[in-house]
């Protein structure tokens, strides 16, 4: 385990790689410096312009009223205008900061492998995604703001109270190591408390999600009361954790401030004995009192930075952690335009982990033009077979060829553009049908003529016709204002209209009738001349043509053969057949 140095060293490492986000935007966090300068720098001035009235007073000088109440103008005009432009361009490189990294973040999830979306909740991802980019730019942008205004106010301060009288601001310097110690301590227990607030917001974006996405289950079991109790525990821990935050850093405030009072009042003190008042004017002693009753407001605001810096670094050592995981290998080199199709696996062996294998010594090939169904019971290794041939996952024992090449000797995304996917566990997005049938074909994004001759193939116009809105209709996420058959015929389109020479149909059918199920098997017959396709199905009728059926049970091919064959055999599959293939 790291030590406390350690971990702090890291801490630090990681807000310098935050920091790196600021080149970019050097020109505007300059001007943004500058304005908060000028802001820093008029505080002592109003001190400044408050001794020269009081003599003005005391002198009787009645020719300051011309030249005084313009200064005082003046001055709030400089303040404001370092004000806006401190603000102004520090919110300009805070927000732009988010919007890079949420791209970042955003861009490297979509490049991410499988398996890392198979180890993680939705939650945590869309979290750390949205809220812990938030978070990030406190620490980015805002902690530097107040930094930089209220640190320059402080100096300026401490420098004109030097001025009028350095015997007495002496004091402070007194006081800076026990306000260290504080910042030290306080930031190790406000990092700890951040990272648990950044995992309970997790857990609250997860539980919200699933009732969501999963409203009519909910509402199917009456799982209302359920839902909200899970949303009322994960709530009820992010509020404590919360809590825990403000109490630290409502403690920290008063310490710090109680500190200074006692300094300034020593000053006080030592303002009224009998030495020292004989040593400034009383102009003077005013802006003096004046320059040290406005320093505890910057500092009580300082006091806030290392709050912050720490949140910001808890939430940044999540978001580097998710950027620096690896993304999918594509250690493929050979291009590929166009692929004949031709497959041959070879002693295929695959284990999600290494204690349970999910395929043992797989071996067997498909012609282009070869339709291969695999049947077997839930569990058999049927769809994780097919996973492998897509390149979800990366096997390290066997070989799965396609033309004579080892898949992975192709780039990855020339390969998969290869490659077509039905399966039945539809995913549509939340737009026109006529853009998620576009989806995987970008050249077709808008050619409503190819558009419309895929929907015509997979049965669909006529149910998309008869919507309000034609291909235009909004689908809803995931679909949701379609039936699962039209949902189902959608993803077909999509896949017609990509026209590969690879195919994998996993349940393709499952959400359709028998009648439609026949009037697309008729289509996708058609479709499947010339091309390799792997079929995963339950049904008969999806089966019985095949040209070769491969049996699979606990991850092996116990038997293969065309349906005819294995009948014949009357073994495994024959006694799948009686129980369940039958229609």
């Amino acid at each position: 385990m790291a030590t406390t140095q350690e971990q702090q060293e890291t801490g630090w490492q990681i807000y310098l790689r935050l920091l790196k986000y600021l080149k970019p935007l050097l020109p505007a966090f300059a001007i943004s410096i500058v304005g908060f300068m000028i802001f820093a720098a008029t505080t002592p001035g109003q001190a400044k312009l408050l001794e020269l009235l009081v003599d003005a007073i005391e002198n009787k000088d009645h020719n300051a009223r011309y030249w005084i109440p313009p200064a005082i103008a003046g001055l709030y005009l400089i303040r404001g205008v370092g004000t806006f432009l401190g603000s102004y361009f520090m919110a300009m490189v805070g927000t732009r900061i988010v919007t890079t990294l949420r791209t970042e973040i955003f861009s490297h999830l979509m490049r991410l492998p499988v398996n890392y979306y198979d180890e993680q909740n939705s939650g945590q991802i869309i979290a750390r995604t949205v809220f812990n980019t938030g978070m990030v730019t406190g620490a980015a942008t805002d902690a530097i703001r107040t930094l930089i205004r209220e640190g320059f106010t402080v100096i300026g301060l401490l420098a004109y109270a030097f001025y009028l009288n350095w015997k007495m601001s002496l004091i402070f310097f007194a006081v800076a190591p026990f306000i260290g110690l504080i910042v030290v301590n306080v930031g190790k227990r406000l990092r700890k408390l951040s990272t648990k607030v950044q995992d309970s917001v997790a857990e609250i974006t997860q539980v919200c999600s699933e009732a969501i996405v999963g409203n009519r289950m909910v509402k199917t079991f009456l799982g209302e009361e359920r839902e909200t109790e899970r949303f009322v525990n994960v709530n009820e821990k992010n509020y404590k954790q919360q809590m825990k935050m403000v109490k630290i850093q409502a403690l920290n405030t008063p310490v710090m401030q109680l500190i200074i009072v006692a300094a300034m009042g020593v000053i006080v003190f030592l303002i009224l004995a009998p030495e020292f008042l004989s040593e400034m004017t009383t102009g003077q002693y005013v802006a003096y009192i004046t320059t040290i009753g406005l320093i505890p407001k910057p500092v009580r605001q300082l006091s806030g930075v290392n709050a912050m810096i720490q949140k910001g670094i808890a939430a940044a050592i999540n978001i580097f952690a998710m950027l620096d995981l690896p993304t999918e290998r594509n250690t493929g080199t050979k291009r590929v335009e166009s692929l004949r199709g031709e497959i041959e696996v070879s002693g295929l062996s695959f284990g999600y982990n290494p204690e349970t294998p999910a395929l043992r010594d797989i071996n067997f090939s498909a012609k282009p033009g070869q339709v291969t169904a695999l049947v077997g019971r839930s569990g058999s290794g049927k769809s994780t077979l097919a996973s492998l041939i897509a390149r979800f996952y990366d096997y390290e024992v066997g070989e799965i060829r396609v033309d004579g090449v080892d898949i992975r000797d192709y780039d990855l995304y020339d390969y998969r553009s290869q490659l077509g996917i039905v399966t039945q566990n539809v995913v549509l997005f939340n737009d026109t049908i006529a853009n998620n049938i576009a989806y995987g074909c970008n050249a077709a994004f808008g050619d409503m003529e190819a558009i419309r001759r895929a929907a015509d193939a997979a049965h669909a116009t006529g149910f998309i016709e008869s919507l309000p809105e034609g291909f235009e209709t909004m689908v809803g996420e995931s679909g949701v204002k379609l039936s699962g058959g039209q949902r189902q015929r959608i993803a077909i389109a999509r896949t017609l209209l990509k026209n590969t020479p690879l195919l994998v149909l996993d349940e393709a059918t499952s959400a359709l009738d028998n009648e439609s199920e026949r009037a697309i098997q008729t289509a996708l017959t058609e479709f499947m001349k010339n091309r390799t396709t792997l079929v995963i199905a339950h049904r008969l009728s999806t089966i019985v043509n095949a040209d070769q059926i491969l049996v699979m049970d606990g991850g092996e091919i116990v038997e293969r053969g065309t349906h005819a064959e294995l009948l014949e055999q009357k073994g495994y599959y024959s006694t799948l057949y009686e129980q369940g293939f039958e229609e």
